[in-house]
C-alpha cells in the first residue's frame, strides 16, 4: 500500500451554527495528484484552509507523515512542507512580481540585506518555467489576471513544498498555459510532491488527476480511482441526483437586426486597435481570445474605467459620452469584473449592503437609509437566486464562491441595466452553480437584457452566445454567428490563422 502523507481523522468544523464539514475522513497518498471536487458550499474551501493552517477543525485530527499535527497557522504549515496557490489571489500590488514571488520567504545576502538580484533572477527562471513572460520587476497591480494566477503559483512553487494545494489554479487560465501548468505538475509528481487539486472543471479533474474526492453538504460522498469514473459519474456523486442534464438553456430566436448599442474604432495606445462591434436588444454574445488578448481592456474602457484615446458610442441610436462608470450606469449599463475579490464585492460588507452599494440613493429616506428595504429587496435577491447564507448579516467572506457571485450579480440587477457585461462569469463555480448563472443569463435576455460574455472557456461561449466577437492583441479579428460559432474556428481567429 502507497504511503499516506496526510491522514485527516474525522475533521468537523461549524461556522454560525452551521455545519461546514460534517466528520471527514481521508487518507492522501505520497506523490500523488488528488483531485477534490464539490458544489460551492460542499466544504471544500473550509477543508484545505484547515490543512494550511488558516482555519482550526472544532474536531479531528491531522496526521502528516504519520505524526499528529496541530498546524495553528499558515506559518506553521509552511515550516511543514504544506504550500497553497489560492483562488482568491494574495498578492500585494504595490510590490514587484518578484517580491510577491519571495514575500515571507526573502532570499538575504550574508551582509543580512536583500538580495534582490538572486530574487530576480530566480524569479524570472520561475515564471520561464511557466512560460509565463511577466517582467519580474513590474508591479503586480498592472498584471492581468492569467499574470497574477502565474504569481502565485511561482509563489507556492519556490517555497519548494512536498504538499502542495492548487485551489482552482486553471479558472484564469487559457487552454495553453493549463496544459503548461499540468506539464509542470506532473514533473513535480515525479519528484514525489503530493497535490490536492481542486476543481469545478470536470474534464481537468479526469485528466490530471489519479484519484478524486468529492464532497456534498459538508461530507464526504466518496473516493475514486479516476479511471474508474467518468465526468457524468463525478456530477451526479457532487449534486446528489442522477438526472444530470445539459448545462445551457436551448438558445432563443435571433434579436431583431437592429443594434441598440454600438462601439466604433475603440482605440487605447498599446491595448486596443479600432475595436468595433453592436449589441442587439435582448441579445447574448461573447467575446473570445487568449490572455492579453484585449477583452477585459474592452470592458473597462466601455465602463470608463479606462480611459479611450478614440471612441464612438451610441445607445438606442443616440451618440452617448462614457467617461466614468457613474456615466455608465447612468445609461444603463452594469458590468461584472473578472476580479469578483479584488473589485467586485466587499468581504466584510453583509449581503444587503454588498446589494445596494451601486443603487444607495434608492433606500434613502431623507437623510436616512431605509433599512427595511434594503433588506426587503436582499431577500428577494437571495429567494431568486438560491443564495445560500446562514443569516444576511453575515460577511461575504464566509460565503461560497458561487454564493459571492450571485450577490454581485444581484448588485447590478439592482440598478436595473439594460445592457449587462459579465467578465469571466463563472470563474470558481462548481457545475451546478454554473447552470444556475446561465438560466439567469438566459432569463435576463428574455427580458430584454442584452448581455456581453466574455469567457476564457469556449464551452461556455459556444453554449451561451449567437455571435462571438474573437481578439487578438487589442483588435477584433473575427465575428461568428450560429453554426460558425466552433472552438476550431475560435481558435483560429484567436490565433491568427484567420481574418476577417
Amino acid at each position: 500500500m502507497a504511503e499516506h502523507i496526510l491522514s485527516i481523522e474525522k475533521i468537523a468544523k461549524t461556522f454560525s451554527g452551521v455545519a461546514v464539514l460534517d466528520g471527514i475522513s481521508l487518507d492522501i497518498r505520497r506523490g500523488e495528484i488528488m483531485g477534490l471536487i464539490g458544489e460551492n458550499g460542499a466544504g471544500k474551501s473550509t477543508l484545505i484552509k484547515i490543512i494550511s493552517g488558516i482555519h482550526q477543525p472544532d474536531s479531528g485530527v491531522l496526521r502528516l507523515n504519520g505524526k499528529p499535527e496541530r498546524i495553528s497557522d499558515y506559518i506553521t504549515a509552511k515550516s511543514l512542507g504544506i504550500a497553497i496557490v489560492p483562488q482568491e489571489f494574495n498578492l500585494i500590488n504595490t510590490l514587484t512580481v518578484y517580491e510577491n514571488i519571495f514575500l515571507g520567504n526573502e532570499l538575504r545576502k550574508k551582509s543580512g540585506f536583500l538580495d534582490k538580484n538572486a530574487m530576480r533572477e530566480a524569479g524570472a527562471k520561475q515564471l520561464e518555467r511557466l512560460k509565463m513572460p511577466v517582467n519580474v520587476n513590474a508591479l503586480v497591480s498592472g498584471l492581468s489576471v492569467a499574470e497574477k494566477q502565474m504569481v502565485e503559483i511561482s509563489k507556492a512553487l519556490m517555497l519548494k513544498a512536498r504538499f502542495l494545494i492548487m485551489d482552482e489554479p486553471t479558472t484564469a487560465l487559457t487552454g495553453h498555459e493549463v496544459e503548461t501548468l499540468f506539464s509542470l505538475m506532473r514533473e513535480l509528481k515525479r519528484q514525489s510532491v503530493t497535490m490536492l487539486f481542486v476543481s469545478h472543471k470536470l474534464h481537468e479533474i479526469k485528466t490530471i488527476c489519479d484519484r478524486v474526492t468529492v464532497l456534498r453538504d459538508g461530507k464526504l460522498i466518496s473516493v475514486d480511482d479516476i479511471a474508474a469514473v467518468d465526468e457524468k459519474d463525478i456530477a451526479r456523486k457532487m449534486i446528489g441526483r442522477s438526472d444530470f442534464h445539459r448545462i445551457f438553456p436551448a438558445k432563443k430566436a435571433r434579436a431583431p437586426d437592429q443594434a441598440v448599442f454600438e462601439v466604433k474604432n475603440l482605440r487605447i495606445k498599446g491595448l486596443l486597435r479600432d475595436v468595433s462591434f453592436s449589441l442587439r436588444k435582448g441579445e447574448i454574445i461573447g467575446f473570445a481570445g487568449l490572455a492579453g488578448s484585449g477583452r477585459t481592456e474592452t470592458a473597462e474602457a466601455v465602463m470608463g474605467l479606462r480611459r479611450a484615446d478614440s471612441v464612438s458610442i451610441t445607445l438606442d441610436k443616440r451618440p452617448v459620452e462614457i467617461k466614468t462608470p457613474a456615466d455608465a450606469v447612468r445609461h444603463g449599463i452594469g458590468y461584472l469584473s473578472e476580479d469578483r475579490q479584488g473589485k467586485g464585492i466587499v468581504q466584510d460588507f453583509a449581503l444587503p449592503p454588498n446589494v445596494t452599494l451601486i443603487s444607495l440613493k434608492n433606500y434613502r429616506n431623507g437623510l436616512f437609509l431605509d433599512k427595511t428595504a434594503e433588506t426587503e429587496k436582499t431577500k428577494e435577491y437571495v429567494k431568486a437566486f438560491k443564495i445560500t447564507a446562514a443569516s444576511l448579516g453575515l460577511s461575504l467572506r464566509y460565503l461560497s464562491g458561487g454564493n459571492q457571485q450571485k450577490v454581485y450579480l444581484s448588485r447590478w440587477l439592482d440598478t436595473n441595466p439594460s445592457i449587462l457585461i459579465l467578465d469571466e462569469p463563472t470563474r470558481g463555480i462548481d457545475v451546478n452553480a454554473k447552470q444556475e448563472i446561465y438560466e439567469f443569463i438566459h432569463q435576463l435576455a428574455e427580458r430584454g437584457i442584452s448581455c456581453i460574455v466574455i469567457s476564457s472557456e469556449m464551452e461556455e461561449i459556444i453554449g451561451l452566445c449567437s455571435r462571438v466577437y474573437v481578439m487578438k492583441e487589442g483588435a477584433i479579428t473575427g465575428c461568428l454567428e450560429d453554426e460558425h460559432i466552433t472552438e476550431e474556428d475560435i481558435m483560429f481567429y484567436a490565433t491568427g490563422i484567420k481574418e476577417n
